[in-house]
């Protein structure tokens, strides 16, 4: 795995890695934008990915940049985007509503560059993707959880999940055995009652699948091996029906 090295932007692309991303500006509303980056391979897959971040890191975070980068180097476009509160300096996040119009505005700028997109999201972000499509009816390919908060912060009780119900196209949940928002222990079993449902678990990760050191192995090993699951899911699970 690269260092994250940073550069400043250039013109309209910011090089992360070796890896350069374009910069783009994703219009939500007639007073409201957001950035996004786009990463578009050299041979690009039909498919492409959504790539929303979670509640307390951005897309230019390094764990973001890891994941739209190796997306993008397995061939997949990658675009990254910021939710509005993020844009504009906040913490924390807008309600839902809020959210979904920025997740919408972004996918729908998506719909420019591939045929169809699969929406990934860590944490908040692959909770509100899975609204756009279970809730708002958003044409998705598939779905990516990095962490689905099942059990809200600070609770022991699972959230309600209906819409994950109403959501037909194949679904990916990634869980660490140390998460206490997405345990394995309540992730797989529903994943069982799901249409089309598959589950990674990452053995000692913790919600942002850091390990410990008595693990074995790195944070940096962990997060290659994630981004490999998710673009051979897509690939196996996705890509094939679109050529």
């Amino acid at each position: 795995m690269p260092a994250f090295n940073r550069w400043p932007v250039l013109g309209h692309s910011v090089v992360y890695g070796g890896t350069m991303a374009r910069t783009l500006k994703i219009r939500v509303d007639a007073a409201t934008a957001v950035t996004g980056r786009l990463a578009m391979p050299r041979d690009p897959s039909p498919v492409g990915v959504v790539l929303a971040h979670g509640a307390g890191l951005p897309q230019d975070h390094e764990f973001m940049v890891s994941v739209r980068e190796g997306l993008a180097r397995a061939g997949l476009v990658t675009l990254t985007f910021n939710y509005a509160y993020s844009e504009a300096g906040r913490k924390s996040p807008d309600r839902l509503p809020r959210l979904l119009e920025v997740h919408r505005a972004a996918a729908e700028r998506m719909d420019r560059y591939v045929d169809a997109s699969v929406l990934v999201g860590k944490s908040m972000g692959g909770r509100v993707g899975s609204h756009l499509v279970g809730d708002e009816g958003w044409a998705a390919a598939g779905l990516v959880y990095l962490g689905y908060p099942l059990v809200p912060m600070g609770s022991r009780e699972a959230r309600s999940v209906d819409h994950l119900h109403r959501i037909e196209v194949p679904q990916l949940f990634v869980a660490g055995t140390r998460d206490r928002l997405s345990p394995p222990a309540l992730i797989v079993p529903l994943a069982e009652t799901l249409r089309a449902a598959d589950v990674h678990v990452v053995a000692h990760g913790d919600h942002s699948f850091r390990v410990p050191k008595r693990s074995g192995t790195t944070n940096e090993v962990v997060l290659a091996t994630i981004v490999d699951v998710v673009a051979g899911w897509i690939t196996r699970r996705v890509a094939g029906s679109f050529g």
